[in-house]
């Protein structure tokens, strides 16, 4: 995710030189001087002073080992965490740093195409979000909540999402080779329907009950699948595995 948020900036004119990364992993920080042209540095020092914005992006089991050295120059930055299961709280205590948003993006950042939740402490100033939402904007869309709470929520919809948009082509290319289709067929087939079905959602102003209704012809192929999979239970089934991934955010 760093990687995404820094080629987003780079690409959208942001100059590298701005741009400072601590990384201990020397092939790392390499590949992120070859890639970006960022500087790049083994460890924590006073230059980390001059950052309006600090981004942690490292595994969450890590950060208060990484924030530690970081702390006496940090203090005054914005923190923008896109760490999973470290709460406000918990960064405000490693960095000494109130002023504090959490993002929770989603692999499709990679492309350009991704969606991240994102919350603002109280202490946190409109110009400070604005900032933000610059950092995010190359990576795709963003979306501010009202509470810190509300990212549990974000994590099982849009963090966890891109995983059942797969499970979903899984499931569409399983079928269609069995209906006979190869293999290649019937991933790009699948594939390009799901983006096709996505995309027409996003631009069309009916709901997407509305847009599936429209499919629906009563007796048709299509409402012989949705018969199908409501007597399986298919989306009460998929309430419960996002409200599974909600309970599970909270617990971490």
């Amino acid at each position: 995710m760093a990687s995404a948020l820094i080629g987003g900036l780079v690409g959208s004119g942001t100059p590298a030189a701005s741009i400072r990364v601590v990384e201990p992993v020397e092939a790392q920080r390499q590949a992120l001087l070859q890639r970006f042209g960022v500087q790049a540095q083994a460890a924590a020092d006073a230059a980390m002073q001059q950052a309006s914005v600090v981004v942690w992006a490292v595994k969450p089991q890590l950060f208060v080992e990484a924030a530690a050295p970081c702390a006496p120059f940090v203090g005054q930055a914005l923190q923008l965490s896109v760490m999973a299961g470290i709460r406000c709280a918990g960064i405000e205590a490693a960095t000494g740093s109130a002023r504090i948003v959490r993002a929770m993006p989603n692999t499709p950042a990679l492309i350009g195409q991704g969606m991240a939740g994102l919350y603002a402490r109280p202490g946190v100033t409109p110009a400070q979000q604005r900032l933000v939402e610059r950092l995010f904007k190359p990576t795709g869309r963003s979306l501010w909540v009202a509470q810190e709470a509300d990212l549990d929520a974000v994590t099982a919809l849009s963090g966890s999402g891109p995983a059942y948009g797969f499970y979903l082509i899984e499931a569409m290319v399983d079928a269609a080779q069995q209906m006979g289709l190869g293999a290649a067929q019937a991933q790009e087939m699948a594939i390009q329907t799901v983006l096709g079905a996505a995309l027409l959602a996003q631009q069309s102003p009916l709901s997407p009950a509305q847009l599936r209704a429209q499919v629906t012809s009563k007796g048709g192929t299509t409402h012989a699948a949705i018969t199908s999979l409501d007597a399986d239970g298919v989306k009460d089934a998929f309430v419960r595995a996002l409200l599974a991934a909600q309970t599970r955010a909270r617990e971490l």
